[in-house]
């Protein structure tokens, strides 16, 4: 199955990508789903409902929580969690809580991933492919992957429709709810994608 892990909707304010435009337009990317992690927020819950659609796409709610040594994708629980925390407060939470953070844009000039939270295993998928980032920002993850042995996904972390679908991630098991693509992270059976892979 083949993912977008990474999209901003009009609930983030940087985001010109408008939800039903989005749900309308992902069949035509190629994608089975989409996961929508706003900024510091799961308010897409109030909007529209988590699954499989009618059109068939999977829907998978998250959130992009900022911290002042990194940024994280988490799934899981998160609906009321609390903003500002320490990033190895966040990490910690976010274990205990079943769920499953991703290091977003790792590398990107602006607030970087701090490489004490990747090298103490305290977050162990890191975003290696991002539809935004420059090649150089890309490249740098794969000597984490090297030195830490992080799994890497991929997404387009779009902001509009264009953006949509630029980089994803494949999944070799169906993924239909929140609790499998937590399920799917945790096993690494996923292969990041991008414009120039082959497809799988």
């Amino acid at each position: 199955m083949r993912f977008d892990l990474h999209i901003h909707t009009t609930l983030s304010k940087c985001s010109q990508l408008d939800l039903e435009e989005m749900l309308t337009a992902a069949g035509s990317k190629g994608l089975d789903g989409v996961c929508i992690t706003d900024h510091d927020t799961m308010a897409v819950r109030h909007h529209l409902e988590e699954g499989i659609q009618a059109n068939g796409l999977c829907v998978i709610f998250g959130m992009e929580y900022a911290t002042t040594e990194g940024d994280f994708l988490i799934f899981g629980p998160f609906e009321e969690i609390a903003t500002g925390l320490p990033a190895s407060k966040l990490l910690n939470q976010v274990e205990r809580a079943g769920g499953v953070a991703v290091a977003a844009h790792p590398f990107r000039v602006k607030r970087p991933t701090q490489e004490y939270l990747v090298s103490q295993g305290l977050c162990r998928i890191v975003e290696g492919v991002n539809g935004r980032n420059q090649g150089t920002e890309n490249a740098a993850t794969s000597a984490w992957q090297d030195q830490y042995g992080v799994a890497m996904v991929g997404g387009s972390d779009a902001h509009s429709i264009a953006e949509l679908g630029r980089v994803t991630t494949s999944f070799t098991a169906p993924i239909r709810s929140r609790d499998d693509l937590i399920g799917a992270l945790k096993t690494g059976a996923f292969t990041p994608q991008h414009p120039d892979s082959p497809s799988q």
